[in-house]
């Protein structure tokens, strides 16, 4: 990494957060665009300037970093894709022609449609966990209780769904019950996706979230965390099946807390 001053795009979550904290540790300049609706409001004391965009406002967020001799960019949160439908959002010329261009509207189609954007305005995209690889999930039983060989069953079975979905590029994370598949991530979220299971479930489902078989380090890198867990304890959910040193959990601590005080069983493989 040559130039010691980084664009952050900014999506939801704790993620953007928690990389502009080790940025700045690390002697970095942090350099951020936020997204109205998306961004957390407490990422401003952990950066150096940030600026507010609408989600459609591609060519102005590409226009800032350049102002602000910016080369290297990161993604780090998810951006609402519930945006692609919602009326008030307008695409600027640059985002309205990117999406005509575009063969499908799945994420990595969309990403990898603007790291291309990016790439032309003379910016590179770059690794989304290159300062926090202490972060990303340690091999194995992270909690006290271990799974079942029912609920190991379960795991095993929903990583096989999971990469499939992943490979499909349709979603990370589904949840999984006596070996019935319950709940399937789309554009809904992980968070959704668990709360939606649990309905159907009730008690005692296995969530299973791992990463594309060619996962793109620069973006849609899983992340879980205390939100996680308590999506989980809402729907009884039994256990959480993650990728080692492919998933960023976010405050370990607090997640393992609250794993252990209600049972929950989280591996990681």
């Amino acid at each position: 990494m040559g130039s010691k001053r980084l664009g952050l795009i900014a999506g939801n979550g704790k993620f953007p957060i928690l990389f502009a904290q080790r940025a700045k540790s690390q002697g970095f300049q942090v350099i951020a665009a936020a997204i109205r609706g998306d961004t957390s409001l407490f990422l401003k004391p952990f950066v150096d300037k940030l600026a507010w965009f609408k989600a459609g406002e591609l060519q102005k967020l590409f226009s800032f970093f350049k102002d602000q001799d910016v080369q290297q960019v990161i993604m780090a949160g998810q951006v609402n894709q519930n945006n692609l439908f919602d009326p008030n959002v307008t695409f600027d010329d640059e985002l309205q022609s990117l999406f005509q261009a575009l063969k499908d509207r799945k994420a990595d189609t969309i990403f990898t449609a603007v790291a291309d954007k990016l790439k032309e305005q003379g910016l590179e995209l770059v690794d989304s966990t290159f300062l926090i690889k202490e972060y990303l999930a340690p091999k194995g039983i992270l909690t006290q209780r271990k799974p079942t060989e029912a609920e190991q069953s379960d795991i095993e079975f929903g990583r096989t769904i999971a990469k499939a979905m992943g490979g499909l590029d349709v979603g990370q994370t589904v949840v999984i019950k006596d070996k019935a598949i319950v709940a399937i991530e789309a554009m809904e979220g992980t968070d959704q996706t668990i709360l939606r299971g649990g309905k159907i479930a009730r008690t005692g489902s296995v969530v299973v979230k791992t990463s594309k078989p060619n996962q793109d380090m620069r973006f849609d890198v899983p992340v879980i965390g205390p939100r996680t867990l308590r999506n989980m304890i809402k729907s009884k959910a039994n256990c959480l099946a993650i990728e080692a040193e492919k998933t960023i959990v976010i405050d370990l601590e607090i997640c393992l807390k609250l794993a252990n005080k209600n049972q929950i069983s989280i591996i990681s493989t």
